[in-house]
């Protein structure tokens, strides 16, 4: 009998992140979907299911990281799947922003997903196995005028998803390891993460 496979979310409170989480349950995984504020009226709390299992985990909150990553191992024994896709976005003139708010957004989008990965990594490795997507963006690959800390933070994150590719597999100790980066661009309309591009602040 086939051992359930499980996926590790962070920022799965909305948009993609809420999204992967309802579609990994509905294709039968374990899922693992962490939030920075969990509560009772969540619909993914709500679900009181077995295999739907919500646990804290904020990004700017290092020692919030590794009881996450604990958690579901006790809960469901193994995790295959490590998906980054927390992050948020502001805009505003570059001249303008404050160095606090430049840090807020490395600390969100490269820093803390650099620290999920770090920390799950050994588990994957005794595992012989696993998988790590970080959610990107176009912006990645393109800028605008106002966007210059988001672009920063995802060119930042395209690099450092190809260079953790190269080093994995050159390390020859994980059977299939996959590292990959998904794209958004234009979709995002349908969530609310246009709602929150919104001048220097993080809901």
């Amino acid at each position: 009998m086939a051992t359930t496979k499980a996926i590790f979310i962070t920022g799965a409170s909305s948009g993609i992140g809420l999204a992967s989480a309802k579609l990994f349950h509905s294709i039968g995984w374990n899922v693992v979907a962490t939030m920075r504020n969990p509560t009772p009226e969540h619909e993914l709390v709500k679900m009181n299911d077995r295999r739907m299992f919500v646990q804290r985990l904020d990004l700017q909150d290092f020692a919030s990281i590794q009881p996450a990553i604990d958690a579901g191992i006790e809960r469901f024994r193994t995790i295959d799947v490590l998906l980054n896709n927390a992050g948020y976005g502001q805009n505003g003139l570059f001249e303008a922003i404050p160095r606090e708010k430049v840090q807020e957004q490395f600390d969100v989008n490269l820093f803390g997903l650099m620290d999920v990965t770090r920390a799950i990594l050994p588990h994957f490795r005794a595992n012989n196995g696993g998988g790590v997507i970080n959610v990107s963006s176009g912006a990645g690959f393109w800028s605008l005028p106002m966007t210059s800390m988001y672009s920063a933070s995802k060119f930042a994150l395209e690099g450092f998803t190809e260079a953790l590719s190269y080093e994995l597999a050159s390390q020859n100790i994980f059977n299939g390891m996959k590292v990959k980066s998904v794209i958004p661009h234009g979709g995002v309309t349908s969530t609310e993460f246009g709602a929150r591009f919104r001048g220097l602040h993080r809901d």
